[in-house]
């Protein structure tokens, strides 16, 4: 309590400098919760979709594993490969890429890769998927907005760690894998309109496209840029 009449003065509180070191614990905590946020959310997207999503998601993960061999990019190919077959069931199912689970994979990927990078002596390979999954989301954004009710936002973000990847093994894995998820939509269209399951005006899930392409382009491509 003070005396009536008199003042109290508080001394100014601390301002904290970005180089404060009270500032990190705060930044340490506010990414673990939006983890554990995206985690949560993650899981309630997959629940209704949980053991066939798991299957794909590991089968395509050993795949990637066997395909990569011990390598220091083969973490992000296997994140990258069970996020993509998980996505394909979801997608198949609801016509929906969650945030939930792209947004955070996207993340994980990219770290994955800025290490394989440090690790291997590549940055060069680096810089390149930085590009690569700029460019190919920024085509897959400019077909969304030239054609409203075709590829949806969840494709847009998806194409950023596809596009990512692929390019960390070179332009033609790009190319080739960007390509390929076009032409696999192609056929799945087509085959659906013959067989009276679809119209030309029908929405077809774009991420088992995008899955398949990245195979193909992560496993012909290198072999392409020899030829």
């Amino acid at each position: 309590m003070t005396a009536r009449g008199t003042t109290t003065e508080h001394a100014p509180s601390a301002v904290r400098t970005p180089g404060d070191p009270g500032l990190v614990p705060r930044a340490a905590r506010l990414a673990v919760g939006w983890a554990a946020g995206r985690a949560a959310r993650a899981r309630a997207e997959l629940a209704p979709h949980r053991t066939p999503a798991l299957v794909v998601a590991c089968l395509a993960a050993a795949a990637a594993a066997v395909w990569s061999g011990l390598a220091w990019q083969t973490p992000a190919f296997v994140l990258l490969a069970a996020t993509l077959g998980a996505l394909s069931v979801v997608d198949a199912r609801t016509h929906r890429l969650p945030d939930a689970v792209v947004l955070p994979a996207a993340v994980a990927g990219a770290s994955l890769l800025a290490l394989a990078a440090l690790a291997g002596g590549e940055p060069a390979a680096l810089g390149r998927a930085a590009l690569g999954g700029t460019v190919l989301a920024a085509v897959y954004l400019g077909l969304a907005l030239a054609a409203p009710g075709g590829l949806g936002l969840g494709d847009v973000k998806l194409a950023a760690p596809v596009g990512a990847h692929l390019a960390w093994l070179g332009w033609t894995p790009l190319l080739l894998g960007g390509a390929a998820a076009f032409l696999v939509g192609g056929l799945v269209a087509l085959a659906l309109v013959v067989a009276g399951r679809a119209t030309r005006r029908t929405a077809i899930p774009f991420g088992p496209c995008m899955a398949l392409g990245a195979a193909v382009g992560a496993v012909l491509g290198p072999a392409a840029a020899l030829v």
